[in-house]
């Protein structure tokens, strides 16, 4: 019998997922992808170490996907941190769980397990195309620009899985969604998540410029993080920033609590002791302790500072930041927006377009770094892979 023809275009962690489920069922598999090499966005992500999954109980995780929890929950219920790790290792690939339950591979990048995992598809029997952007639809058939000119190729079932709309350097450019739009496939419009701030400093900010924030606790809206912050000439980054950047891009104000863990009363009382000659800028490193990152934002955003003990420690308790939004969308580390789930079926199937399928970080979700990001990328991938694989032998 002919296997039936599987065509993946994009080569991340959801579209490789995919080209394994499919390559496992049966079909005749071909990985198409934009850019030279694949499994960029994941290479640069394995940088600082390769984050595969969060080692929560599933129903702490899942809160992590926010209104999207209800969708992908029967997903990730199949492809737990635990699958993730066993996933990992069926690849040569130990893992190890740091102290705060995010967990890596051994080796802390990766381009160990990229290789591996190639490897096991060219064993399955999946090829692989490079330089092949994908433009749509030439008929019936999946139309591509390629160095050697368009090419077209007829695919039983294709799935879609190519990513959001930041760092267009490394493939996930967005280019996608006026395709699909074409073909009236209901989508949100895409939003930075996971970014920086932008926050016009003033001069006095200089000396501390590339500082850490440690030991500080952001908030906007709901959103709480313990996380750090660096401060750079252009703003804030750094996790802790980024696990908040929602409230920001929602509208909702940000704060920093200097000493998260004094309370206000306690603090107050600190700083009514008697000073003797001590300055008041004396008075107040020798009590609040905050070094020279924290101090300076105390500086920026609280002077004049007020003299009364109780109206200050409920400034350093909640500190206002000013900023002027979100780093831009192609600098976000992962993208709000995409195809929504009322586009699909419960299978990641376009109900527009029967036989197409879409998975990753292009379905409209959104989660903090942690390692969610990447757990619900091949969660995802691995559902759309076995429900193409499905519909393709069902054909």
């Amino acid at each position: 019998m002919t296997k039936p023809v599987a065509v993946v275009i994009g080569s991340g962690p959801a579209g490789l997922m995919a080209a394994q489920e499919l390559a496992q069922a049966g079909c005749s598999v071909t990985v198409v992808e934009a850019k030279p090499s694949v499994g960029r966005k994941f290479l640069m992500a394995g940088k600082s170490g390769l984050n595969l999954t969060k080692a929560e109980d599933l129903p702490v995780l899942l809160k992590a996907y926010d209104e999207a929890t209800d969708w992908l929950a029967p997903m990730i219920a199949e492809f737990d941190p635990n699958a993730v790790r066993q996933w990992a290792e069926g690849l040569g690939q130990k893992t190890f769980t740091g102290s705060t339950g995010r967990v890596f591979p051994v080796a802390m990048k990766a381009s160990p397990l990229l290789r591996a995992w190639l490897a096991q598809l060219d064993r399955l029997g999946a090829s692989l195309r490079t330089r092949w952007r994908w433009v749509g639809w030439d008929g019936a058939k999946l139309a591509f620009d390629t160095p050697d000119g368009p090419q077209s190729v007829k695919a039983d079932v294709t799935v879609l899985a190519l990513g959001g709309a930041s760092w267009s350097r490394l493939g996930s450019d967005g280019a996608w969604a006026s395709i699909l739009a074409e073909k009236n496939v209901d989508l949100a419009p895409f939003e930075p998540a996971n970014a920086g701030l932008v926050v016009a400093w003033s001069d006095h900010m200089k000396p501390v410029m590339g500082q850490p924030l440690k030991g500080v606790s952001f908030k906007s809206g709901p959103l709480v993080s313990r996380g750090e912050a660096v401060i750079s000439k252009r703003g804030l980054e750094g996790g802790g920033i980024y696990s908040i950047s929602k409230g920001v891009r929602q509208g909702a104000d940000l704060t920093v609590d200097l000493l998260p863990d004094i309370s206000a009363d306690d603090l107050a009382k600190r700083l009514s002791r008697p000073r003797g000659k001590s300055s008041w800028a004396n008075h107040l490193r020798k009590t609040l302790k905050l070094g020279s990152a924290r101090t300076a934002l105390l500086q920026e955003f609280g002077r004049p500072l007020p003299q009364s003990p109780d109206e200050l420690a409920k400034l350093v308790k909640a500190l206002p930041i000013t900023c002027a939004g979100l780093r831009p969308l192609d600098e976000a580390i992962s993208t709000a927006g995409g195809v929504r789930q009322t586009a699909l079926d419960g299978g990641l199937m376009l109900t527009q377009l029967p036989g197409v399928f879409c998975a990753g970080e292009m379905l409209d979700w959104e989660a903090p770094t942690g390692g969610y990001l990447l757990t619900a990328c091949l969660a995802t991938g691995r559902i759309a892979g076995r429900s193409a694989a499905k519909w393709a032998g069902a054909k």
